[in-house]
């Protein structure tokens, strides 16, 4: 069986979720593998994905870590078990259905077609989000908008987590120097391959909040990607300084 497309799913609690959202994947064309990211859920998820895997055993995967180590860790870790085993499309998605499993397509068509990473992007038609409040809408624009700001970036949504990386753009990047743990984690892995050169292409899609399980956003989550970004810049600004 083929291992071109591969798509990460972390989990912290969402028994709720994770089976409509696994065998969604499953059905689509395109013979989409999974990697669930599990990380130590005590409501059991875990034990829904294994049992999966026994329906599915050459597609579903599952990576169990021993607790709550955060968004960008579980997709590090993720994209190294995919380079490993050899994956050519390496997708993420969230597992509450906030990202339509059949925009899966779209982005590796994007990929397919002469992007290097697609983003499932929020903001590049105008904004399509459903059932998010407004201030919370407000938030997420703007905070696109200053990434923008300090970044010199021109991507519309910053902050997207729905995404299809082709593999060279995960083997360039030096995943353990990654330092974001949080949300701010994929505005971190944007812009290294933005400035690595790569060919960066937004897909229109419509994003629906979660109707099933807790959201995970916090306050610190928000306060990282403020002041992570301000990080990200100097960095990359003492970098080109010292090259000079």
């Amino acid at each position: 069986m083929s291992k071109d497309k591969i798509v990460i799913i972390p989990t912290y609690n969402e028994k709720e979720n994770i089976e409509a959202i696994v065998r969604k994947v499953i059905s689509l064309d395109g013979d989409f593998h999974l990697l669930i990211v599990e990380d130590n859920s005590p409501d059991g998820t875990a034990d829904i994905v294994k049992r999966l895997m026994s329906e599915f055993p050459e597609r579903i995967n599952i990576l169990e870590r021993k607790g709550k180590l955060g968004l960008g860790t579980a997709y590090i870790a993720g994209f190294k078990w995919c380079l490993d085993n050899e994956y050519q499309y390496i997708f993420e998605m969230d597992a509450d259905f906030s990202h339509n499993p059949e925009d899966l397509i779209k982005l590796h068509e994007a990929c397919n077609n002469g992007a290097d990473m697609a983003i499932g992007s929020r903001y590049i038609s105008g904004i399509n989000v459903v059932n998010w409040p407004m201030g919370r809408v407000l938030m997420s624009y703007y905070a696109s908008a200053y990434v923008r700001m300090v970044t010199g970036m021109k991507i519309k949504d910053t902050t997207a987590g729905f995404k299809c990386y082709s593999r060279k753009v995960l083997e360039t990047i030096d995943l353990d120097n990654i330092r974001c743990k949080g949300y701010a984690f994929q505005i971190e892995m944007k812009f290294t391959a933005w400035k690595f050169g790569f060919n960066i292409v937004e897909v229109p899609i419509i994003f629906t909040d979660r109707q099933i399980g807790s959201s995970k956003m916090s306050g610190g989550i928000f306060n990282e990607a403020i002041w992570g970004v301000i990080r990200m810049k100097w960095k990359s600004f003492f970098k080109s300084y010292k090259r000079a």
